[in-house]
């Protein structure tokens, strides 16, 4: 960042010079600013005291502060929100399957439902037969 050759103090002594009558080139040949310099700090600091631009100053020294503080915040909510959208989506999905599960039963490999087609009343009818099906109980 470019220093500044003039504190704002310089700045508003040289302004009043000019309210006191001297002549804007004189003053600019005098203080070594150019035209465009000094109506610059006229739009600035016109009308100013020394204490109204030291206030200035520490009112955009805390805005500039401030800035900071809302860019940092708004950029750690983002990256928080890029978090949570790709955890949601892996929670959603989680959810979803466990309630499919519940609804459905477990679904295995092939898309199939692993339920198979079991009677609760009959417990030989779980056990697993040589034929690779289930076996039933003969009456």
């Amino acid at each position: 960042m470019k220093r500044k050759r003039f504190s704002d103090e310089q700045i508003i002594a040289v302004l009043r010079e000019q309210e006191s009558g001297a002549k804007v080139a004189d003053l600019c040949r005098k203080h070594g600013i150019s035209d465009a310099t000094f109506y610059n700090w006229k739009a600035k600091y016109g009308g100013m005291d020394v204490s109204d631009a030291r206030r200035l100053k520490a009112l955009e020294d805390e805005n500039a502060k401030l800035k900071k503080l809302l860019a940092d915040q708004m950029l750690e909510a983002s990256a928080l929100r890029e978090v949570l959208a790709k955890n949601g989506r892996a929670c959603c999905k989680t959810r979803r399957r466990r309630a499919s599960e519940v609804r459905h039963g477990p679904v295995g490999a092939a898309g199939l439902s692993d339920r198979r087609s079991r009677s609760q009343d009959d417990p030989l009818s779980l056990l697993p037969s040589a034929g690779g099906g289930v076996a039933r109980a003969v009456a």
